[in-house]
């Protein structure tokens, strides 16, 4: 099983937020890949800080449902120091389930694949690196260049480099 997660982080030492939640996602599997950081704007209108985000891939030999990796990655993100804020406000770590393999998953609580992966450049670019180039979007069937191409009047994020 394959576990796509979209890390962010735009408070305190961001470098080290980004290496501590890989440590933490190591828990759930082996990490396969991982793309190289990029420096981005806020998204969603809210002023605060410059973010820094890059993907990760998890590999696990077992299933794990969806709901489970929820709860996992949300307790990561209170023991990395995430406090409760206002909706796309500044944050220590947001640890997003991106991709689960070709899994498409609706519930409340969690949407698989991520409902926003087609909006957000800042997830987009990162998560090019480390998908097979054949990769679809199981929903809307476009590939990562599409969406990006659809996105090209948004600001590009900054490459800073790679953490691992």
């Amino acid at each position: 099983m394959n576990i796509y997660f979209g890390l962010g982080t735009n408070l305190g030492n961001r470098l080290e937020n980004l290496s501590n939640a890989v440590e933490k996602l190591k828990l759930i599997g082996e990490i396969t890949n991982s793309s190289n950081i990029y420096e981005t704007e806020a998204w969603g209108g809210v002023p605060q800080p410059d973010y820094l985000n890059m993907c990760v891939k998890v590999k696990t030999e077992k299933f794990i449902e969806p709901l489970e990796i929820l709860k996992t990655v949300k307790n990561f993100e209170v023991e990395l120091g995430r406090e409760k804020n206002i909706r796309w406000g500044a944050r220590k770590i947001d640890i997003d389930i991106l991709l689960i393999d070709d899994v498409i998953y609706k519930s409340e609580e969690l949407n698989i694949p991520h409902i926003n992966i087609p909006d957000r450049l800042f997830v987009l670019v990162p998560l090019r690196e480390i998908l097979p180039d054949e990769w679809r979007h199981p929903e809307n069937n476009m590939k990562v260049d599409e969406m990006i191409e659809n996105l090209k009047n948004e600001k590009y994020p900054v490459k800073v480099m790679n953490l691992i």
